[in-house]
């Protein structure tokens, strides 16, 4: 189940990758204006509007790699069928607190596009746009941990403890 989804993950960390490159131009930018005195309009909200799409799309990528932090005092406690059931059962917790992130992100930017939400900043831009990294963000983390929980209902372990284990952070 990992080979078919892996060039999602693979292409939202490009994504994000890119919004970071847009976002050190902005910054750039913005540092460039202060010193050879110009303005760009909404240059600090759309420093901003990439510093979230980056992160939001960068989730399910780390995600799966085993990039996140995870809290393994607890499990790395049991062992057996009790170690599964916790697994399974902060798996599935996770798949219902990102699948209603993912929810409500994708209708916070239908109801900004719906109702032509404006930023309030100088920029004036339509909110909607910057929402899509989130929707499209949040959605695909969802989908990871939705494969997560597939696999280890299938008991295959997950690769992610391996990974945690061997780091001398």
């Amino acid at each position: 189940m990992r080979s078919p989804l892996q060039p999602l993950y693979r292409a939202s960390l490009w994504l994000a990758g890119l919004f970071m490159i847009a976002l050190l131009a902005t910054i750039i930018l913005s540092i460039l204006g202060r010193q050879f005195n110009f303005y760009i309009r909404g240059i600090d909200s759309y420093a901003g509007y990439f510093m979230a799409a980056a992160s939001f799309l960068a989730l399910a990528g780390t995600l799966v790699k085993g990039d996140h932090i995870r809290v393994t005092l607890v499990i790395s406690r049991f062992s057996g069928k009790p170690r599964r059931g916790l697994e399974l059962f902060c798996l599935v917790l996770a798949v219902l607190i990102s699948g209603a992130f993912a929810f409500y992100s994708v209708k916070m930017a239908w109801w900004s596009y719906k109702f032509n939400d404006i930023s309030t900043a100088n920029d004036a831009t339509p909110l909607w746009i910057p929402q899509i990294a989130m929707a499209l963000g949040t959605v695909i983390f969802c989908i990871a941990f939705i494969e997560e929980l597939v696999l280890v209902l299938r008991g295959k372990p997950l690769d992610s403890q391996n990974a945690e284990l061997a780091r001398t952070e």
